[in-house]
């Protein structure tokens, strides 16, 4: 199969507010908008992002799926998530889940959510400890500042 796109979809009532949080936070854009249903892109550098937030009531939902969003995470991955807990925490008060703190398996992070109650994990990755640096597959950055495998 070759894929021409992938993106998550929040099934959530609360349409308006939820894109316009990803649009205000997170440097979403419009890129079609309904009262059921809007599709956001975000493009960062080089690479564009999509995410679209759809009212579970809509007819093309099949009816025992017509649930609003629950039990998912969205991480992003940034460059400085002590500026970004500064930014969204602090000046904007975004709710706080976890606090950020550093975790042994290579990520420095704090959970927050949007509107509908979906997670957001924002991440900066960090060297992982001894412990966890042998399980991952591609090259990272081991606690002592030096690539492994």
């Amino acid at each position: 199969m070759k894929l021409n796109s992938f993106y998550p979809v929040i099934q959530t009532e609360q349409v308006a507010s939820t894109s316009a949080f990803y649009v205000e936070h997170f440097g979403f854009e419009i890129v079609f908008q309904s009262d059921w249903y809007v599709s956001l892109k975000a493009s960062h550098d080089s690479t564009p992002f999509e995410l679209a937030i759809l009212n579970p009531h809509h007819e093309t939902i099949p009816a025992s799926f017509q649930t609003s969003v629950k039990g998912i995470i969205l991480n992003f991955e940034v460059d400085d998530v002590n500026a970004e807990y500064e930014r969204l925490i602090e000046r904007a008060k975004l709710p706080l889940h976890l606090e950020l703190r550093d975790e042994e398996f290579g990520q420095r992070h704090f959970i927050t959510s949007d509107p509908s109650g979906v997670l957001i994990d924002v991440i900066s990755i960090i060297p992982p400890s001894e412990a966890f640096s042998h399980q991952y597959q591609e090259e990272v950055w081991n606690a002592s500042d030096s690539k492994v495998k």
